[in-house]
C-alpha cells in the first residue's frame, strides 16, 4: 500500500469507530508500560504480514509499524522476525497500537490528533495541495495547515511542481486558536534525519575509505559532492593528475562518482574527498621512467622567483632551478628566458619519486673538463632553441648554447623573430664573445656575411695577383732569352 494510498483510506475513515489521543490517554494504564505518545520503544519484530509488522510489548501485547517504513530503495524490507528496532508510540487505532519510526509520520484526521501529535513532537503526514503566498498549502485530514517555503525542504526550494500533490511527514511548529492557525515543517524532521545520519557516518567514516556520491554542484575551486546525509569537496589538487583540466570537464552535476576520503574534520563538518586517488599514480614509474642525463620536453606551468616547473606529463612536473635556466648567463627571473605555456626541452639531473620531485636543467650535464669553448671569430652551425624578446638562443652542433642578440641578426628592427625563425630553423653564426668563467657565447648572424665577403675579397685579390705574376713572366721576352742562354729551355 503506497502513501497515496494510506493517506486516502485514512480520510475515509472518518465514521469508523477510531480511538483518539485523548482516549489513548484515558486508557493508558492499562497499556503496557503506560505508553505516552511520543515515547521510544525497543522491541522485537514477532512478524510481518500484510502492510504491518507485528512487535512484541511484553505479555501478549503486540504493537503494529507500517511495512512502508521498513523499506529501502529497491522496495525491500530491512528488518526480518527476530530483528530489535527502535520505534515510537504514536496512537490506539482500531485496537491496535501504533508505533512510527518519526521517518513517515503518523496518519492524523481530527484536530485533537493534531493537538496531541504538537504537544508529543510527533511528525504527521500532509498532502501538500497549492502554493499560497509565502508558502504551502498542506492538507492533514480536515485541517488546513501552513508550510512556509523555507521549511518545505532543507534548501527552501521553490519549485512548486516538486511538492505539489505529495504526502510528506510534517512535523507540527505551531498550534494556535484551537486549529484555525497551524503551521508546519518538514525541513525540521529532514534535518533531525540529516543529524542522525550523521552520528552514523561519524563512526561509519574513515580517512582512506572509497564512498560513493552524486556531484550536487561545481565551482572555479573545486566540487561538492553529496554522500548521503553531509557533502563532500574534492579540491582542484585532487580532480585529476592533468591539472590542466577544468572541473566542468572532468564532471557535471548529477553524475554519480566514487572517491576517497582524504581528509575527515567533525569539529567543521568537512569531509575532504580526492578523485585523482582513485587513478594510477604516474609517479610509481616515475624513476624508471625519467633516467638521469636524459632529455625530456614539457610545457611550462608556473614561474617562481627561484625557477620554473615543467609539466612533463599529467601528475609530473620537474623543477627547472633558476641557476640552471639562463644557459649560461645570470638571469634575475625566469621570465627573463620562458614563458608560461611554452614548450621547452630540458636534461634530468634528479629524481626523488617518494617525495614526487625531479630536478631538470635546460643545459645538459656535461663534464667540465671535456667542455671547448669555440674561439672569438669561429663560424659555427646551430639551430634555434628558443625565441626571446631580446635575441635567439641558439643549440649549436657542438653541444653548447650561444645568444644571437635582436641587433646581430641582420633583420629591420621590430621583425617578428618568432614567426621569421621558429623553434628548429638552421642558422650560420660567427662567435663575437668567449667567456670561459661562465661559459657565456655570444653570437652574431649578420657579421657571418660581411666576414664571409671580405673572404671572397681576399681570395679574389689573392687570384689576381697570381694571375698578374703568371701572365707577366710567361709572357716576357728578355726572361725567356736569359733562359734559353742559360740552356734551361731547349729550342725546337
Amino acid at each position: 500500500m503506497d502513501e497515496q494510498n494510506v493517506y486516502e483510506d485514512n480520510l475515509n475513515s472518518n465514521n469508523e469507530t477510531e480511538e483518539n489521543f485523548e482516549t489513548l490517554f484515558k486508557e493508558s494504564s492499562n497499556l503496557p508500560g503506560k505508553l505516552e505518545p511520543g515515547q521510544k520503544v525497543k522491541s522485537i519484530v514477532v512478524g510481518i504480514s500484510g502492510d504491518l509488522i507485528y512487535i512484541d510489548l511484553g505479555g501478549k501485547t503486540e504493537g503494529v509499524v507500517e511495512l512502508k517504513e521498513f523499506l529501502d530503495e529497491a522496495g525491500e524490507c530491512r528488518v526480518k522476525t527476530g530483528d530489535e528496532i527502535e520505534v515510537f508510540f504514536a496512537s490506539f487505532q482500531n485496537g491496535l497500537k501504533r508505533f512510527t519510526t518519526l521517518t513517515r509520520g503518523l496518519s492524523a484526521v481530527h484536530l485533537s490528533d493534531l493537538r496531541n501529535a504538537f504537544e508529543a513532537g510527533l511528525p504527521v503526514s500532509g498532502k501538500v495541495k497549492a502554493e499560497l503566498k509565502g508558502g504551502y498549502d498542506v492538507s492533514m485530514g480536515k485541517a488546513r495547515c501552513f508550510c512556509p517555503f523555507s521549511q518545505i525542504d532543507v534548501r527552501g526550494n521553490r519549485e512548486t511542481s516538486t511538492y505539489i500533490g505529495e504526502i510528506f511527514p510534517f512535523k507540527i511548529l505551531e498550534f494556535e486558536d484551537n486549529g484555525r492557525n497551524i503551521i508546519v515543517s518538514r525541513r525540521v524532521l529532514l534535518e533531525e534525519e540529516q543529524a542522525l545520519q550523521k552520528e552514523k557516518l561519524k563512526e561509519a567514516l574513515k580517512t582512506g575509505m572509497e564512498v560513493k556520491g552524486k556531484v550536487k554542484s561545481i565551482h572555479d575551486f573545486g566540487i561538492f559532492v553529496d554522500i548521503g546525509s553531509m557533502d563532500g569537496f574534492i579540491p582542484l589538487s585532487e580532480l585529476e593528475w592533468d591539472r590542466t583540466k577544468k572541473p566542468e570537464d572532468v564532471l557535471s552535476p548529477g553524475q554519480e562518482v566514487t572517491v576517497k576520503i582524504i581528509s575527515l574534520d567533525w569539529a567543521k563538518d568537512r569531509l575532504t574527498l580526492s578523485l585523482k586517488a582513485m587513478q594510477p599514480d604516474p609517479w610509481t614509474m616515475a624513476a624508471e621512467k625519467y633516467i638521469v642525463d636524459s632529455p625530456v620536453k614539457g610545457v611550462v606551468v608556473r614561474m617562481t622567483p627561484f625557477g620554473v616547473f615543467v609539466n612533463l606529463e599529467p601528475g609530473i612536473d620537474g623543477l627547472i632551478h633558476i641557476s640552471k635556466l639562463g644557459a649560461g648567463r645570470r638571469i634575475k627571473h625566469p621570465k627573463e628566458v620562458v614563458e608560461d605555456g611554452q614548450w621547452i626541452e630540458a636534461y634530468v639531473t634528479g629524481v626523488d619519486a617518494a617525495n614526487k620531485r625531479i630536478s631538470l636543467s635546460k643545459e645538459q650535464n656535461v663534464n667540465p673538463e671535456k667542455i671547448e669553448l669555440p674561439s672569438e671569430g669561429d663560424i659555427l652551425e646551430g639551430v634555434v632553441d628558443n625565441v626571446m624578446p631580446y635575441g635567439i638562443f641558439l643549440k649549436l652542433n657542438n653541444g653548447l648554447s650561444g645568444l644571437v642578440p635582436n641587433a646581430e641578426m641582420g633583420t629591420p628592427k621590430g621583425t617578428n623573430h618568432n614567426r621569421m625563425f621558429p623553434v628548429g630553423t638552421a642558422m650560420t653564426v660567427i662567435v663575437t664573445k668567449v667567456d670561459p668563467g661562465s661559459g657565456k657565447i655570444s653570437l652574431s648572424k649578420n657579421l657571418v656575411g660581411e666576414k664571409s665577403a671580405h673572404a671572397d675579397f681576399t681570395k679574389y685579390k689573392e687570384q689576381v695577383k697570381n694571375e698578374e705574376k703568371s701572365a707577366s713572366g710567361l709572357g716576357s721576352f728578355g726572361e725567356l732569352l736569359q733562359v734559353k742562354l742559360k740552356g734551361k729551355i731547349p729550342f725546337h
